[in-house]
Order: structure tokens, then C-alpha cells, then sequence
């Protein structure tokens, strides 16, 4: 089984993670942030994976730390639970619509952390998310993984339901990135990460 946890303790967040690559979709989020547990919950169902987290962060400043926080500690999960076996199919993209919107995620699993995030998002706020934080969440998870990934709204208005398909996009993409694939390793250097 490709699973990890990972705790992390900070002076601004402390979370515990457990991730089963090889799940069925099951969440158990508690993050103190309504909308980013919302997320993750979509995330693991898309992504194929079970996914359990509990942080408890300075959410009153705001949600800042835990957003970034949880992207790295999930980015870090993920890696260990590949452990020393990278022969997975390391590419995932996905055009994926959400109503009026549309929004394209890519991933290559490759041990060069990069993020091109490009979207317009209208609101500042989602409730009381701030929408600045999607980007946050997405440049933390590409940083701890170490993967190459690309967030691309393609269209939409309505800003939950643009920041609904960058998450389930992403599970989508890293349930084909991460898929085991049989013999080498999808690299001519014969290595990822």
C-alpha cells in the first residue's frame, strides 16, 4: 500500500495527515476552514485516494498558514508515499468543466517544483476564504512534491465554481500522474524526484 502521514508542528499550524495513494476517494478533512475542507474533500474523491487531516492553525488572522501549511504537508505525504518506487505514470493533465467554468490542470511528476497558476478569479472572498489563497495552496503543493504543475482557467464567472474545478482538475490529474505503471521508470534519465 502507498501510504504516509505526516505531522507538522509549527508556531502557526499543527497538522497530521494520512494519505493511501491507492484509496477509493474517502476524506476525513477538519482544517477549521469550511471551504478548504470542502476542497480537500473533493480533491481526495477526484484524486482516487483517501485523505486524512486535521489541522489546527492561527485562523484568527486568517487562513493564510493553514492553507499554505496543509499544501505542504500533503505535497510531502504524497512523496513519501511513493516511497522508493517512482515506475508511476508521472503525467496527468485534465480540461475539467464546473458549470459556467473551465479550468485546465497538468502535472508532471518530475523533481523540478514549478507552478504556473493563471486565473482570474472575480471575488476576493468565498465565505470567508480568501480566493488568493487557491494559488497559495497550489504553489506549496508543487514546492513539497516537487512536481511541474500547471493551473490554467480557461473560463467562468462564478468564483467557487472556479476554484471548485482547480481542486477536483487536480485530483483528476494526479490520479493519472500517480498511477503505477509496469516496468521502467517514465524517464529516459531512468530517475524521477
Amino acid at each position: 500500500m502507498r501510504t504516509k502521514t505526516v505531522s507538522r508542528k509549527t508556531a502557526e499550524t499543527d497538522i497530521n495527515l494520512t494519505i493511501n495513494l491507492d484509496g477509493s476517494g474517502r476524506s476525513e478533512v477538519d482544517t477549521g476552514c469550511g471551504f478548504l475542507n470542502h476542497m480537500l474533500t473533493l480533491l481526495a474523491f477526484h484524486g482516487g485516494f483517501d485523505l486524512s487531516v486535521s489541522c489546527r492553525g492561527d485562523t484568527e488572522v486568517d487562513y493564510h498558514h493553514t492553507v499554505e501549511d496543509v499544501g505542504i504537508v500533503l505535497g510531502q505525504a504524497i512523496r513519501g508515499a511513493l516511497g522508493e518506487n517512482y515506475a508511476i505514470n508521472r503525467y496527468g493533465s485534465i480540461i475539467l468543466p464546473m458549470d459556467e467554468a473551465l479550468v485546465l490542470a497538468a502535472v508532471d511528476i518530475s523533481g523540478r517544483p514549478f507552478l504556473s497558476f493563471n486565473a482570474n478569479i472575480p471575488a476576493e472572498k468565498v465565505g470567508d476564504f480568501d480566493t488568493e489563497l487557491a494559488e497559495e495552496f497550489m504553489q506549496a503543493l508543487a514546492r513539497s512534491l516537487s512536481c511541474t504543475l500547471h493551473i490554467i482557467q480557461l473560463a467562468g464567472k462564478n468564483s467557487h465554481h472556479i476554484i471548485e474545478a482547480m481542486f477536483k482538475a487536480l485530483g483528476r490529474a494526479l490520479r493519472d500522474a500517480l498511477r503505477v505503471r509496469g516496468g521502467a521508470v517514465a524517464s529516459t534519465k531512468g530517475v524521477l524526484l
